[in-house]
């Protein structure tokens, strides 16, 4: 075939040489029409291929619909039966060179980007959601194309940046070879908990990877996360990074919050693993992406950029799994600084993305952990922004997810009516769109703010309670029915606070201790730390003193731990017990007490407990 012909004439050229050798009777089976392909259709030009293809396809098969004449029709036939079998055999071609597409694909578009969007380009090609995502064998011969020689005199004496990239991929996919045997032996070598709030030292998983890792700046890096050290002050503090050590670190990262991620979802039947540890390594891995974006904002803005970059697909990504909480937003194993820091990190990025249905998704995430942390205005401010966005993008159990939201946080704000109406809206909507989840947890809402608005009001009628505490109880049995371990948490503890309120106490430790126990199960630090505080009241109502001394100390520690204001009305209760029995006999309480409370919350939270009520006694 002639070179002056168009890549799509030629492939049509292809194509009709194909038909008549198969009429002339040449081609004696489909094996020969597929090694004819695989000889003459040159990778990274399929699309073209595919197109000509198609033309031929509807040429041929417009021919044999319209063609009167017998002969000609039969002959029309044939040919278009030799085109329908170089179809099947295409589709087998495309199998064998998808990988090979993929590279010369990943390649074109880095190396035709303009000179400082190399890595933004690098990071698009690399990018998880994609439907094919590059493996480690495709990227290390991505690497080789990117470190081919130049042409170009004045850049054969340094290295360029292509070729500064594809070393940096090559040291990455060494790195991730030499993790693949370590991604999850730490969980062997720790008794207490396999998730990432540990003490800071030696035995948890940063430090586990950082000693499989030779390069200097993401070992370091994964030291600095196993001290829990400021991840911005150590990259703030880095000088002369290069864009191979960059790269080697974000595929790194990428490849161990991946790795932990498919090894947690299939830990279904596993409660210490499952569903709530592939949310905390979502959030913690967002986190560190954030903190390394804000510490090379300063000094190197093409990383920032590229940190920005992945955070945004991580967060993607999280927000489009069917575990995404949409009732929930702190977990058992997410703990430490990185929670503290989580919402200020978060925020930030999110401000500058469009809306989207990931974007409204990760706002009720944060709606939900400002408000355990009783920032309410905030909380309103961004469950109003989710409700918008997933109204536009008509995702209804979003948008049912953040009217429930919004309902719970004016009963923090004790604006009883609005949090009545947007469980009432909640409702509505829920039944309309058949949304049992939302269902369960406006129905849960509406009776807890009713409750709390009869207390505000001095309602003495039984009847107005039994209403209230009727929903409640609705609720629970519908979250059972669905087997919703969050939703179901949320239904005792609100049931507990019920009738805490209108003085049953003995009544409200049931539900309190069964919400503290389900809380356990979905992981929700907050909900844990609201029950112990309020099983803690509930036993001091019925003078039960020492287990109010065991349960208060948990929920303040718990509570403080994830910075939220609650801790303090548990100090406060504590105190008063301080004074009521007096220190020797409340030092002798905790002490008895000390196993216990060890096995929730280990020795340095214990040890921890007379802190934060010196603190709380200092704050008053």
């Amino acid at each position: 075939m002639s070179e002056s012909l168009s890549l799509r004439d030629r492939y049509i050229a292809l194509i009709d040489e194909i038909v008549q050798t198969t009429l002339q009777g040449k081609i004696s089976s489909v094996e020969m029409v597929y090694q004819k392909l695989l000889k003459d259709v040159a990778p990274g030009t399929g699309e073209v291929f595919e197109v000509a293809l198609s033309d031929r396809l509807l040429v041929v098969g417009s021919q044999v619909d319209s063609e009167k004449d017998e002969l000609k029709k039969a002959k029309a036939s044939r040919s278009l039966r030799a085109i329908k079998t170089i179809q099947n055999q295409w589709q087998r071609w495309q199998e064998h060179n998808r990988a090979t597409d993929a590279i010369l694909s990943a390649s074109k578009e880095i190396t035709t980007a303009e000179d400082n969007q190399y890595l933004a380009a690098f990071l698009r090609v690399t990018d998880a959601n994609r439907k094919h995502p590059l493996n480690l064998q495709q990227l290390q011969q991505l690497s080789k194309s990117l470190q081919q020689p130049t042409d170009n005199v004045e850049t054969t004496l340094h290295i360029t940046p292509l070729q500064e990239l594809g070393n940096g991929i090559s040291r990455g996919v060494a790195s991730v070879q030499r993790l693949q045997d370590h991604l999850i032996s730490w969980m062997y070598e720790r008794k207490e908990t396999i998730g990432f709030g540990a003490v800071p030292g030696e035995n948890g998983p940063w430090a586990t990877w950082a000693k499989q890792v030779l390069s200097a700046f993401p070992r370091d890096l994964l030291r600095t996360l196993a001290m829990e050290q400021s991840v911005i002050e150590f990259v703030q503090q880095q000088r002369n990074i290069t864009l191979s050590d960059w790269v080697e670190m974000a595929m790194i990262l990428q490849f161990l919050q991946r790795g932990l991620v498919n090894w947690f979802d299939q830990q279904a039947y596993n409660i210490q693993a499952g569903s709530k540890l592939s949310i905390s390594t979502y959030l913690t891995f967002a986190v560190v992406w954030s903190q390394l974006a804000n510490g090379f904002s300063d000094t190197a803005a093409l990383y920032s950029n590229g940190c920005s970059q992945i955070l945004l697909q991580t967060l993607r990504t999280f927000a489009l799994r069917p575990y995404f909480p949409l009732y929930g937003g702190i977990f058992a194993s997410f703990t430490g600084t990185y929670l503290r820091d989580a919402l200020y990190y978060l925020d930030e990025p999110l401000s500058k993305v469009e809306g989207t249905q990931e974007k409204a998704r990760i706002l009720t995430l944060l709606g939900y952990s400002q408000r355990a942390m009783g920032q309410s205005r905030r909380s309103i401010t961004f469950h109003e922004q989710a409700i918008k966005i997933a109204r536009k993008e008509s995702d209804r159990p979003c948008e049912i997810a953040n009217l429930n939201h919004l309902s719970r946080t004016y009963v923090e704000e004790k604006n009883y009516s609005e949090a009545i109406n947007y469980s009432q809206r909640a409702l509505i909507l829920s039944r309309q769109v058949g949304e049992k989840i939302g269902e369960a947890n406006a129905l849960v809402n509406l009776g807890y703010s009713e409750v709390m608005q009869a207390q505000q009001l001095q309602e003495i009628e039984p009847e107005i309670y039994e209403m209230a505490i009727n929903y409640l109880q609705q609720g629970l049995k519908l979250s059972e029915q669905l087997g919703d371990v969050q939703s179901k948490a949320l239904c005792f503890s609100s049931l507990g606070i019920a009738f805490l309120v209108i003085g049953e106490a003995q009544t409200a430790i049931k539900y309190l201790e069964d919400g503290f126990n389900t809380a356990q199960i979905s992981g929700d630090l907050y909900l844990q730390g609201l029950n112990l505080a309020n099983l803690a009241q509930a036993n001091y109502n019925l003078q039960n003193l020492e287990r109010a001394i065991y349960t208060g100390c948990l929920g303040t520690y718990l509570l403080n731990q994830i910075a939220s204001l609650e801790w303090r009305k548990g100090a406060g209760l504590l105190l008063i017990l301080q004074g009521q029995i007096g220190l020797e006999a409340f030092g002798n309480a905790l002490q008895q007490n000390r196993p216990k409370i060890i096995s929730v919350i280990g020795v340095d939270g214990y040890d921890h407990i007379p802190q934060l009520l010196e603190e709380y006694k200092e704050s008053m």
